[in-house]
Parts: C-alpha cells; sequence; structure tokens
C-alpha cells in the first residue's frame, strides 16, 4: 500500500548536521529540566492514601474530582474500577493529617453530596512501595534497552544497534523532558507508554535499517548517502499512514479519554512525533556518521581456487 508515492529521493543526509545539532540541544534542555526540576511523580511513586467508594449508579467522576480537590487535596487521582459504580481515589501524603483522617475527610464531602455513597476499602501506600515501583521501572527499562541493543546487533551490524539506542533514548529523554519542564504527572501509566514508545520508535529504525540493508545489495553505484536518503524516502508512504493511523488513535485517548487517560496519551503523542523524527534524522545520521558500509551488510562472494568470485553465487561482485 503506497499512498504517497515520490519519485525522487529527499536527500534527508544533507540537512543531518543541523538537525542532529537541534536534536543535541534539545536532549541536554531535556537533562537539566530532568535534574532542576525532577518529575513530579504521582501517588503510585510517593505514597499516599488509596479508597474504594461505590455508589448506588455510575457516579460521575469529574464532579466526585471537584468534591475531592475542593478538600484542599492536589493531584488527585479518581478513575473507575469494575463497574462504572466502583471509583478508586488516590490521595497524596500531607504532612500533619494520617490517612485515617484523609479518607475519613473525603468520604464525609462524598455523603453530603450522595448519603448513599459507601467506602469499600482504604489503605495507606508507603513510600516504601514507591520507591520499589521506580526501582522496577528503571530495570523494565534497562532491560528494554538491553534487549533492543543486542537484537540489532544480531540482525543488523553494531553500528547499526548503537545509532537505534541513542535515538530510542533521545526520544526517551525527550518525553521525560517534556513532563519535567511542564510538571506534569508521572505515574504508571506513563511509565508503561515510554516503554512502549521504546519498542514503537525501534520499530520504525528497523524499517529503515532493513531498507539501507536491502539496497546496498541493489545499489552498488550508489554511495551511503544517496544509499540511506533512497532507503528513508522509499518508506514515508508506510511510515504516514502507520504513525498517522496510530497517531488518529492516540488524538482520541488525550482529547476524549479523561483525565485518567490524559497523561498516558500525552506521552505517547510525545514519542510518536520524535520517534519518527529520530529514525531518520538520528538513527540513520549516526549510522551514517559512524562510517556504515555495503562491506558491513554485504557477504562477499565465495572465490574459487584460482582467486575469481564465482559467477553463479547470487552474492558475486556485491562488495566494491
Amino acid at each position: 500500500m503506497e499512498f504517497f508515492k515520490i519519485r525522487k529521493d529527499i536527500p534527508f543526509m544533507r540537512h543531518a548536521l543541523i538537525f542532529n545539532v537541534i536534536s543535541l540541544v534539545t536532549f541536554i534542555a531535556a537533562v537539566f529540566f530532568l535534574f532542576s526540576r525532577g518529575l513530579h511523580l504521582s501517588v503510585e511513586f510517593t505514597g499516599g492514601t488509596v479508597m474504594e467508594v461505590s455508589y448506588s449508579q455510575p457516579a460521575d467522576l469529574s464532579k466526585v474530582r471537584g468534591l475531592v480537590s475542593g478538600l484542599g487535596f492536589a493531584d488527585v487521582q479518581v478513575q473507575n474500577f469494575g463497574t462504572a459504580r466502583d471509583v478508586m481515589i488516590r490521595l497524596p501524603v500531607q504532612k500533619g493529617i494520617t490517612s485515617a483522617q484523609q479518607s475519613e475527610k473525603v468520604l464525609s464531602a462524598l455523603k453530603a453530596d450522595d448519603p448513599k455513597v459507601s467506602l469499600r476499602r482504604t489503605e495507606f501506600v508507603g513510600p516504601q512501595v514507591g520507591d520499589e515501583l521506580a526501582a522496577d521501572g528503571l530495570k523494565a527499562l534497562g532491560m528494554v534497552v538491553a534487549g533492543i541493543m543486542i537484537y540489532l546487533a544480531f540482525r543488523f551490524e553494531w553500528k547499526f544497534a548503537v545509532a537505534a539506542i541513542i535515538a530510542n533514548l533521545h526520544d526517551v529523554i525527550i518525553i521525560l523532558g517534556f513532563f519535567a519542564f511542564f510538571q506534569w504527572e508521572f505515574s504508571l501509566a506513563v511509565l508503561a507508554a515510554v516503554l512502549a514508545v521504546l519498542g514503537y520508535s525501534v520499530n520504525e529504525s528497523v524499517v529503515i535499517f532493513d531498507r539501507i540493508r536491502e539496497n546496498f545489495r541493489r545499489y552498488r553505484k550508489m554511495n551511503t548517502t544517496e544509499i540511506i536518503d533512497n532507503a528513508i524516502t522509499s518508506t514515508i508512504s508506510r511510515t504516514i499512514i502507520t504513525h498517522g493511523s496510530t497517531q488518529i488513535m492516540v488524538l482520541s485517548m488525550l482529547l476524549f479519554g479523561g483525565e485518567t487517560l490524559h497523561y498516558f496519551a500525552m506521552a505517547l503523542t510525545i514519542g510518536i512525533l520524535f520517534g519518527i523524527y529520530s529514525s531518520v534524522f538520528v538513527a540513520a545520521a549516526i549510522a551514517m556518521w559512524l562510517g556504515i558500509k555495503r562491506e558491513d551488510l554485504v557477504k562477499a562472494a565465495p572465490r574459487k581456487d584460482d582467486g575469481s568470485m564465482d559467477p553463479d553465487d547470487p552474492n558475486a561482485g556485491a562488495t566494491v
């Protein structure tokens, strides 16, 4: 399927240096905000009170969120679980007030609005649990990065593996930088989105890398820059269709999914946009800077005893 047929190769690599400088500046800015402002961690990481309440009819989450926020609780998470009548409320830790006092205060406000609401469960999530979640999240991120590097090194070549990992980490740090700069809440859902972006971004890089390897075998008169430009141009139609369809779905979650899915969809939106950019101007460009060449991807043809190439071999003359 190719809705967007481009006849002439677009010289992406001609501007690779400029875009790499932009990427570096953006990356440094994201790291700066991460260290200067830090992430605004959710209750799942910092600890707090978790309440489960039940209504006699489907609950109005916006109304519940407004009632709880009106009590002076910031960064409250309100969402359904199980059925539309069951609501989970997450309250952050507050100095000078116990978990029992928090839940009693919230329940009183909810009962004042609807006397039929009942408390099903309340518990305190300690900071130690949050530390364990943060550590497990970092381990998951490290395992994903290591797995991607091993896969690409075996399937392609170590230069491609290094380029793809730099591009993927570029996407992850940019997402975290956005959340640090705007102080958006970083929850487990956002962490899941970051891990999803890692896999999504590397998929685009693999498609381009695979076309580069194919071009090295097919076009023996092209240099490396021309090979990469042709590979990116020839996959643009697929990129537009795939990422466009995905972005439409993610935007629907962002616009109509409510507060529960808002930051999850926001992280995916940033990741998808920067994933396309990094696959072209970061991964492919870094592979070019590392000196990827035909000999790295195309095996030399076997030679006869007299030193000449076997004319029946399909790779005969593949190397230069």
